[in-house]
């Protein structure tokens, strides 16, 4: 809002000092996280007494791991700092009639109500279960849907692919290294030299063209398992103290960078990726989001004096996989969300195995030879004895050196 009360004063002349900034993204991107950090700090207090004056405590499953009794009634649902934290600035701060930053909000709106849903269940209605998974599901396949259908149909979702033979020559007119603007199925392919795919090329048996216009089949589908596999993954991960917050931060920063480069025809021109029109907007909104989820993460460390709750996790993978999906880096998710992958693995595995050795051995022996002591692989590592904390941040540094690896794959192709 901020940005369009710069551009009214500016058309009828009137000019308020240091104004001028807000038409850079840097300077909107950097007070974005300030704010958002703040509103988490200042407010996360006064909402987490809030929840525990609503009797909104977790009531924690005896699993046998050590300390995890005490952690009964910790206020849960505090994925709503996030929420509020995150809005507020991108409100302020972005152009919000940009279609990546509408897409964006209803992201976190709508994966929000669906957490906010199962955690209302549990705590208010004292329904242990929840939200029936099915509910998840069809849920996260509807944002799959809104987002597969955005990008697919609307007219301002356009990429700029340089040509292949383009070679800077004035850093004024990069702009004439690209190829016309145009709606595209493409996205990256990490570690390739030409490093594009288009979903229409698996299509093959059609003539491009048909394959172009038939494209959406199979776009939209694989949108939507991104959305669901990330969302749960994420969920899958809140397990304890700080490990969705903390390894959520790394990733976000991750796709904040990619969306500056990708927003940015200099940069994009320089690294040789596509330029993404309209892009550089989502810098804020992934900036503004760090900030809520660090200031989150200030409560959160252990031991957490709130849980994020499915209001704050599925909101956060939801969003995630939104954010590599519109930046066309969602073919890097298994990299740069590593953790949420062997942590989804671990407990696929588990049951996998188990079944396998029930229906040869039988349940004794099932029950007795578990791949793992316990799933997810967070819980495997308390049964081993290491201390919450030192899961956490050995995590959060598995989860850096991923991320590393993600920009390592704008040069080395």
């Amino acid at each position: 809002m901020l940005y369009y009360l710069f551009e009214y004063l500016n058309s009828h002349g009137i000019h308020v000092p240091g104004m001028g900034m807000f038409k850079f993204i840097s300077f909107r991107a950097g007070m974005a996280v300030l704010l958002s950090l703040l509103i988490a700090l200042v407010f996360g207090k006064k909402i987490i007494n809030y929840l525990r004056n609503k009797q909104m405590g977790e009531l924690v499953r005896d699993l046998g791991l050590e300390g995890q009794k005490q952690k009964e009634g910790t206020p849960t649902m505090g994925g709503l700092i996030i929420i509020l934290a995150t809005l507020i600035p991108v409100l302020l701060f972005t152009r919000i009639l940009n279609v990546y930053i509408v897409l964006l909000i209803v992201s976190v709106l709508w994966m929000g109500a669906i957490g906010f849903i199962d955690d209302y269940l549990k705590k208010i209605k004292k329904n242990k279960d929840g939200l029936s998974g099915k509910f998840k599901v069809i849920g996260q396949v509807g944002l799959g849907l809104i987002v597969g259908v955005t990008m697919y149909f609307h007219p301002d979702i356009t990429v700029k692919r340089k040509y292949a033979d383009a070679k800077e020559v004035n850093r004024n007119n990069v702009e004439a290294n690209f190829m016309p603007t145009e709606k595209s199925t493409v996205s990256t392919v990490p570690f390739v030299k030409n490093n594009e795919f288009d979903y229409s090329g698996i299509l093959f048996w059609m003539t491009p063209e048909k394959a172009h216009e038939w494209a959406w089949i199979v776009f939209i589908p694989i949108v939507i398992f991104i959305v669901t596999a990330v969302s749960n993954g994420a969920n899958i991960s809140d397990g304890i103290d700080g490990l969705a917050a903390g390894t959520s931060v790394v990733i976000l920063l991750t796709l904040s960078f990619f969306a500056y480069l990708s927003g940015n025809i200099i940069f994009a021109d320089y690294l040789n990726i596509m330029f993404l029109p309209n892009m550089g907007e989502t810098t804020i909104f992934a900036l503004a989001l760090v900030g809520a989820v660090i200031g989150f993460f200030w409560y959160n460390t252990y031991p957490a004096q709130v849980f994020m709750g499915d209001t704050g996790s599925l909101m956060l993978g939801g969003v995630i996989a939104v954010l590599a999906i519109i930046l066309r880096k969602e073919l890097l998710i298994p990299v740069l969300c590593g953790i949420f992958l062997i942590e989804n693995l671990s407990v696929v595995l588990q049951v996998g195995v188990f079944k396998y050795r029930k229906r040869k051995y039988g349940l004794e022996y099932a029950q007795n030879n578990r791949l793992f002591k316990m799933s997810p692989l967070h819980h495997h590592y308390q049964k081993e004895g290491y201390h919450e904390s030192k899961i956490v941040n050995r995590m959060i540094i598995i989860g850096v050196m991923f991320a590393i690896i993600c920009l390592i794959t704008l040069k080395v192709r």
